[in-house]
């Protein structure tokens, strides 16, 4: 079985590192993060394609470029003239992480402002992945047309899988937070929420309250990630745990959650089990934080 996958949402311009004020430049963002997993674990012939919104700017050249050059699809990349790519600067402070964003004329708030580029974008696809961070970018009436799309690829035979990653920051509010997402959600086939995110603003007591709470609404696979602590993939009729397997190396956790994402799908498009696919999930997610960056060499997660 192989097929296409469209993932939505934004490429942003990282600047990582931070130490004696030295900065790496490189590209990333959530469901780019995911694209690149899914494309580092699936076959050649598994299509990977990026949908999101540039200008004209040398880096989004650049990153067409780049992602071209790791074979993920760019033809369905939208030019916004006189907009760039956003950008994020991370630096280590204390032992955690902190982000500094600057995405106020990213491109990419515009990608669901073309109803028929989105339309073609989606059209044929096997999967669909897109995130919070999708939805939270986009001023409300493209929140609608991007989830008209979904639906609309979703009745031609598309799996949805949805992200909720909440970022509080990116939201009027929590009430319209909680309410755009859990309405989003009522429209896939796979959720990967995560918990410590969800549960101050939705009021989970457990890694299960977050799984049934997606189940009443319909989705038929939920898969909650919990940090260093076990995850949960859980269906109407299966349940399963699994921590990560000691001893992984901390050196940045920068997009583990993304690549645990990307490794579970690519494993359940492939025909493995809930439990083999996070398995592998975890497997992934512990050689990503293990290396700098949202993105490491391919060839690291493969094998």
């Amino acid at each position: 079985m192989a097929g296409r996958i469209v993932s939505i949402g934004e490429c942003m311009v990282e600047m990582s590192g931070g130490e004696d004020r030295t900065y790496r430049l490189g590209y990333a963002g959530d469901t780019l993060n995911t694209a690149w997993y899914l494309r580092a674990l699936l076959g050649a012939d598994w299509s990977v394609d990026y949908a999101t919104a540039l200008g004209e700017d040398r880096y989004s050249g650049d990153i067409r470029t780049f992602l071209a050059q790791h074979q993920i699809g760019t033809g369905h990349i939208q030019t916004i003239p006189n907009r760039r790519p956003g950008l994020y600067l991370i630096h280590q402070e204390h032992g955690d992480r902190h982000f500094t964003y600057w995405r106020d004329t990213s491109a990419a708030k515009l990608l669901a402002d073309d109803k028929a580029a989105l339309a073609t974008a989606v059209e044929g696809a096997e999967l669909v992945y897109f995130s919070g961070i999708t939805l939270a970018i986009l001023a409300p009436r493209a929140r609608g047309r991007l989830l008209g799309a979904i639906v609309k690829a979703r009745d031609n035979g598309a799996r949805i899988a949805f992200d909720t990653n909440l970022r509080p920051a990116l939201w009027s509010s929590p009430r319209v937070m909680a309410g755009v997402l859990t309405a989003a959600a009522s429209l896939c086939d796979i959720v990967l929420p995560t918990h410590t995110d969800e549960a101050p603003l939705f009021g989970d007591t457990s890694i299960d309250d977050t799984a049934d709470r997606y189940l009443e609404l319909g989705v038929e696979e939920v898969v909650v990630k919990d940090g260093s602590k076990e995850a949960l993939a859980a269906t109407a009729s299966e349940r399963i745990r699994m921590a990560p397997p000691p001893g992984a190396k901390v050196v940045d956790a920068t997009g583990a959650g993304d690549s645990f994402n990307g490794a579970y799908l690519a494993a359940r498009l492939q025909g493995k089990s809930l439990r083999e696919a996070l398995e592998a999930a975890h497997r992934t997610a512990g050689i990503v934080i293990g290396h700098k960056g949202a993105l490491v060499d391919p060839q690291l997660v493969q094998g």
